[in-house]
């Protein structure tokens, strides 16, 4: 059971970091007419916290692997 939880864990929190880092790298709209090009940026704070959560969850898995 320990070792499932702890794959679990760790695979969840790389899951978490790489979409937080996807969604902190990419921009959220972007509008192209012509020469024209806008891009919409939004507030960053919900991709710092996946990849908190992520890393918090790497920890949990790693810790796991300990007891």
């Amino acid at each position: 059971m320990n070792n499932v939880l702890k794959i679990v864990l760790l695979l969840i929190g790389i899951g978490m970091i790489a979409y937080g880092l996807y969604r902190l790298i990419t921009p959220e709209f972007v509008l192209d007419a012509g020469p024209l090009q806008i891009e919409a940026h939004g507030d960053n704070t919900q991709s710092y916290a996946m990849i908190g959560f992520g890393i918090l969850a790497l920890i949990g898995g790693l810790a796991f692997g300990k007891r």
